[in-house]
């Protein structure tokens, strides 16, 4: 037999054999999710279609040398697809887009994945964070991204966790408890983490919010495979009796008091933003937040710098250990966290090159430092201060005016505790040489509160929280209110260059590319936005539905350039309101259309009679201001529709039902526990008392808009 011969006949024979049995389809081979490496990360300039960190890269300029998207064609830009929330809650994520899937947190921590071209949902990871843990949160129950590496997906928590995903399933490979031994047990835990976590060599970084309440601030490093913390960073000292962590606090220990119990309420300095990784100098920026209580009077009678609140410090990543330090506001009693976006670039300052680090900061100056050094080198305001008369270059310090610390009388602070600028994302393109600021033009009234006591309810500030209600009132011709705007800043120059358009409350964050655009998200004004680069031209623009807060990306997929953005937030109508919350994909060409609105009424202002006493309404007034103010805003009608609208409730109609909310804890599953720790039956009285004379004031005389702040402060 030939040999060809045999080789038919065993073909045959396999085909016969073949046949008596069904043969399977090989399985689909999908390549592995988000296998992003250290050494990707570090190279991540290279895939620009790619956006797989926070900032876009290491150095978190987030700028994309994608060109696709043009000046001359941006008009064709339009709606690819968009996804659905399942929140009605404020947003203010950065997606990461890798290697064809987007990954998106959301409010309560959640997080969802997307097939970036279909927008297909994949999966949905909810960390089912208890509601109860929203009384132990600043600002919002907002999250502000994620990080990836290595087949994982990691997001920080509202109730303190770090969780690491398994980017192709959603499901939960570890997760961690960040609070230090000293408060892992502890009954009172107000910690929360809304920042996006920072990978770095395998190890993710991470910190936590809690200044307004009464934590020690910190940032860890936690190994990405095992989620086993590796080193913890303490940016205040502890009990100054005891010896301290390193030689950084003993340092620090000096600037603050060295009797007392302040640090038994932990001081505050919390990471709760900005951390910045570069690879140049092997170091690990990250910014510092104000102290508990925010009135230094309270917290260091002395006048002490209170190290290293309000700062900028650089950590070796691999250990945690100390290398340099630059303090923006010493004594900080002004809220002025120094948590505002960092990035790094190289830049020619004074005729030489410069690795530098930049921030526009929240107590209104843009900071330029050396990289390297931390030398500070320049230093100017790029919003209207009153709190300073300019920064010494020299010392690094600055000028303050003296009545603005408010010990005598109250001070009209510009910028106030919204900040000059807040987390809202700058971008910086090496183009233009321009910094692409979110910017804050505000004013908040500082009133010290000589009756101050700790509190485990509520926040711990040591300032009378009813100012914004009453200041106004009693000195109308004082300036007021909160713009934000998108400004084109040169850092060098230390000048403006050009200026969007001005909306109601915080702007939102920026992007700029390489087809001389910056997006942007218009705020309040429901509205994405694109500037040109150079000139400040608005030259496209798109209704979203609801406000847009979260900076956008882009990413690159089979060719096309995309713009993603994550939108949702305050809306006409309130709390209760539908407020549109998605992840918009935006294309040239692009052909989706957005449903449309829906008819909302928000229920009447209709409050029972107005019968208690003036002085039980003042009593009402006091006891609203320290615990309830900071959440449900002037007179009872929420900042930013965060939170219900209390002169609309039906809940003042009847005593019973306000005290089971209020005391007992009736809405806990929302986030609204029982105060019945640190308030009495006629305190609640009191507050519905007060809350029914504001309603029926607003009934019957609506105040004018724009009296007083719409947000009391930044989202931490």
């Amino acid at each position: 037999m030939s040999r060809v011969r045999y080789l038919g006949l065993t073909a045959l024979l396999s085909l016969s054999l073949l046949g008596c049995q069904k043969a399977k389809p090989p399985e689909p081979v999908s390549p592995p999710a988000a296998q992003v490496s250290a050494a990707r990360l570090t190279k991540a300039a290279e895939e620009p279609g790619q956006w797989m960190t926070y900032g876009g890269t290491y150095a978190e300029q987030r700028f994309s040398t994608l060109a696709k998207i043009t000046r001359d064609n941006v008009k064709a830009l339009g709606l690819s697809w968009f996804a659905d929330y399942d929140t009605n809650l404020q947003q203010t994520g950065t997606p990461l887009f890798i290697d064809g899937v987007l990954y998106v947190s959301t409010a309560w921590s959640k997080v969802y994945a997307y097939d970036a071209k279909s927008g297909k949902q994949l999966w949905q990871y909810n960390p089912k964070v208890p509601g109860e843990w929203a009384a132990k949160v600043c600002c919002g129950l907002v999250n502000r991204g994620i990080a990836a590496y290595n087949g994982k997906i990691f997001v920080g928590t509202l109730d303190a966790r770090l969780v690491a995903i398994d980017a192709k399933t959603g499901k939960e490979a570890w997760s961690t408890v960040t609070l230090d031994d000293a408060n892992r047990d502890a009954p009172i835990q107000r910690y929360s983490i809304t920042m996006a976590p920072r990978v770095v060599k395998g190890k993710v970084m991470i910190g936590a919010s809690g200044g307004e309440f009464g934590v020690r601030g910190w940032i860890a490093a936690y190994d990405a495979e095992t989620g086993k913390q590796v080193w913890r960073f303490y940016t205040v000292p502890g009990d100054p009796s005891k010896p301290q962590e390193n030689a950084a606090l003993e340092k620090a220990a000096k600037t603050w008091p060295k009797t007392g119990d302040w640090w038994s309420v932990g001081g505050g300095g919390t990471v709760w933003d900005a951390a910045v990784y570069d690879p140049k100098t092997d170091l690990l920026y990250f910014g510092t937040g104000n102290g508990t209580p925010w009135n230094d009077q309270h917290r260091d009678p002395s006048g002490g710098d209170n190290l290293y609140l309000a700062s900028i410090v650089a950590l070796k990543p691999d250990t945690g250990e100390y290398v340099w330090h630059y303090q923006e506001t010493p004594a900080d009693t002004w809220d002025y966290d120094a948590v505002s976006p960092m990035m790094t670039a190289d830049i020619t300052v004074d005729g030489k090159e410069r690795h530098v680090i930049m921030q526009p900061s929240k107590n209104g100056f843009f900071y330029m430092l050396d990289a390297a050094t931390g030398e500070l080198l320049r230093a100017a305001p790029f919003t209207d201060v009153n709190w300073a008369k300019g920064v010494d270059l020299k010392t690094g310090r600055p000028n303050v005016v003296k009545e603005a610390r408010y010990h005598d009388k109250p001070w009209n602070l510009q910028p106030g505790v919204q900040g000059g600028h807040g987390w809202h994302a700058n971008a910086f393109s090496p183009e233009t040489g321009l910094i692409y600021i979110a910017t804050q033009n505000a004013y908040f009234p500082m009133v010290a509160d000589p009756k101050y006591k700790h509190t485990d309810v509520g926040y711990n500030l040591g300032l009378d929280f009813t100012a914004p209600m009453t200041y106004y009132q009693k000195n109308p011709k004082e300036k007021s209110g909160f713009v934000g705007y998108l400004q084109a800043w040169d850092p060098v120059s230390g000048k403006q260059v050009w200026k969007g358009e001005e909306n109601q409350g915080p702007t939102g964050g920026a992007l700029a590319t390489a087809g001389g655009l910056v997006f942007q998200g218009g705020g309040s004004a429901s509205e994405l936005r694109a500037y040109d680069a150079k000139t400040g031209e608005k030259v496209w623009s798109v209704s979203t539905q609801t406000a847009v807060l979260a900076p956008p990306i882009t990413y690159e997929l089979a060719g096309t350039q995309y713009v993603a953005v994550s939108v949702g937030g305050p809306v006409p109508g309130g709390y209760f309101a539908p407020n549109y919350s998605r992840l918009l994909v935006f294309a040239l060409n692009g052909k989706a259309v957005l449903p449309p609105t829906k008819e909302y009424t928000p229920p009447p202002i209709d409050p029972p009679a107005a019968d208690a006493s003036p002085e039980v309404v003042q009593l009402g007034s006091e006891r609203y201001g320290s615990y309830c103010a900071a959440c449900h805003g002037q007179n009872g009608q929420t900042r930013g529709a965060t939170f219900p609208d209390l002169t609309r409730t039906p809940l003042l109609h009847t005593q019973e039902g306000f005290n089971q909310v209020v005391l007992q804890g009736g809405r806990t599953d929302k986030g609204m526990v029982g105060f019945d720790s640190v308030l009495k039956v006629e305190d609640a009285a009191a507050i519905r008392a007060y809350l029914i004379a504001r309603a029926t004031e607003l009934k019957n005389a609506p105040p004018p808009p724009g009296t007083a702040p719409k947000q009391a402060h930044e989202e931490k």
